[in-house]
């Protein structure tokens, strides 16, 4: 069994790592069954640490102690519950520099990027915290007289939280501040190849809540993923199921909780666009476009996958797309001159080769990349293909940092060209000109949840609520009133006078 190497990552034990890793915690306690998982460095695919996962028997421990602390947390007022959240994101603040260099190690991504991670998980609490003492409902006019109609909001329960590798730490923090302040209990499957980072970000919550005298209210369940996966979607002590991942597993996902009138918030996959019309300013797009396309070695939902530039400005801007390319920085996630690391894993590796073939077949062109990288870790060359827009590749999500470039006409062809895949999670449009904007987030303009100009199409602010339509789910999270999502809404008629007329002026007499 591979144990922790506090010298050469000294980050480990200030994140309160041992010498062994549990991956179940509930009820003030660390434990685990026998069965194993490994944490991988997918810089050169060594092994950081074997850890013990929880099993089906920790499950059901973790849901009975939830339910035994889910009154004391209910009736806790919201800006008391606010207050502990802003403690988290104290706390956060204190160990962002450890957990940022943990996603690092662990997912791959560069270590700015894993300290922007954290520090996402950081501004969803003080989102959050002020969102406890702004929870509102409406006061609505009633036609009767001597009567009046409210709205009551009141927490769900337990939210079972299933998350993916590429944000191991931001998408179950953007869930979990804004589902605890509404009085809800989180139960946490994190991603199976991510291991140290669900247990890392389980443990600060853990540990402020249990300071603030509360052992469950977090719940962290790393198990294997089909068997805990199919326990929290299947048990209806779960009254939502909030679940980050492929649009494959997230129908399964979808489809099981509807079956026993759950409710879900899906975020699944993307096919982003980005437009570029000929008004646009041409070096700032030029410059969001290479981030959205290779940032995290373009394992982000949110990655530009199709780029549509209009026709006049198309080979001057490829020229200056590839040679950008050129400028960039592959290698170990920690070295300050790397602009991307590796992908996450070696099946990501394969599924890049598949990719690349697959593009042959459908007589792509490979303007540059379309290469692993020889050596022990995770590494390929970011890609940029021609290809005629209605190839079957194009309408599939490839989580890598392939980008297809298309010419376009209008702003009318780039809209049709950008709603014409099955995902509708974000896109952007980059253009000066205003009647082209709101032509784009009008009805008849981009179906995508996130719908930008002139930044790039992995831009996103907690603020706003995050997600997206048709495949990739529908869910939304953390800002604007995504909240209502994680509470049960009440209707609420009082009758306040001494009569008893009856709605639409109905009369029964007895």
């Amino acid at each position: 069994m591979e144990s922790l190497n506090f010298d050469k990552y000294p980050f480990l034990a200030e994140l309160g790592f041992e010498k062994e890793s549990y991956g179940c915690y509930t009820n003030g306690e660390w434990k685990s069954g026998e069965e194993t998982v490994n944490s991988v460095n997918p810089h050169d695919n060594s092994i950081t640490a074997t850890v013990k996962l929880a099993t089906p028997e920790n499950y059901e421990e973790c849901i009975k102690s939830m339910e035994a602390e889910k009154a004391a947390w209910m009736m806790l007022p919201a800006p008391a519950r606010g207050e502990i959240v802003r403690q988290v994101g104290e706390r956060m603040r204190e160990k962002k520099d450890a957990l940022g260099s943990l996603v690092a190690l662990e997912m791959g991504k560069v270590k700015n990027e894993g300290d922007d991670e954290v520090q996402e998980v950081i501004d969803t609490c003080d989102f959050a915290c002020g969102l406890s003492r702004a929870l509102e409902g409406k006061v609505l006019p009633s036609e009767r007289p001597g009567h009046m109609m409210l709205e009551c909001w009141n927490p769900l329960g337990i939210v079972g939280v299933i998350t993916a590798f590429n944000f191991p730490t931001a998408v179950f923090g953007c869930n979990a501040c804004i589902a605890l302040i509404c009085g809800n209990l989180i139960l946490w499957k994190g991603s199976d190849t991510t291991p140290l980072v669900s247990i890392a970000t389980a443990k600060i919550f853990a540990d402020v809540l249990k300071e603030n005298g509360f052992n469950s209210v977090v719940s962290l369940c790393q198990g294997n993923g089909i068997e805990i996966g199919e326990l929290m979607t299947n048990d209806k002590r779960v009254p939502l199921v909030s679940f980050t991942g492929s649009t494959r597993v997230g129908r399964i996902v979808g489809n099981t909780v509807s079956k026993r009138f759950g409710k879900t918030i899906l975020e699944c996959g993307g096919n982003n666009a980005v437009i570029i019309l000929d008004d646009a300013n041409i070096e700032a797009a030029l410059e969001e476009c290479v981030s959205s396309a290779v940032d995290t070695t373009g394992q982000v939902c949110t990655s530009c996958r199709r780029l549509y530039l209009q026709e006049n400005i198309y080979d001057d801007f490829i020229e200056k797309l590839v040679n950008s390319y050129s400028d960039i920085k592959i290698g170990d996630p920690f070295n300050d001159e790397t602009d991307i690391g590796p992908l996450h894993n070696k099946a990501g590796v394969e599924i890049y080769k598949n990719a690349i073939e697959e593009i042959k077949n459908q007589c792509g062109k490979i303007l540059t990349g379309g290469n692993v990288i020889e050596g022990d870790g995770n590494y390929v060359e970011p890609t940029i293909v021609e290809i005629d827009k209605d190839s079957e590749i194009v309408q599939t999500e490839t989580f890598a940092p392939i980008l297809y470039v298309f010419k376009i006409k209008d702003v009318d062809e780039a809209i049709k060209f950008n709603n014409d895949v099955p995902q509708g999670l974000s896109s952007s449009l980059f253009t000066n000109d205003l009647k082209n904007y709101f032509k784009w987030i009008g009805p008849l303009g981009s179906d995508c949840g996130v719908v930008n100009c002139n930044v790039g199409s992995n831009d996103a602010e907690i603020g706003g609520a995050f997600g997206g339509e048709k495949e990739t789910g529908g869910g939304r999270v953390s800002g604007s009133d995504a909240w209502k999502q994680y509470m049960r809404r009440s209707t609420c008629t009082v009758n306040f006078s001494t009569s008893l007329p009856l709605a639409q002026g109905i009369k029964f007499d007895v």
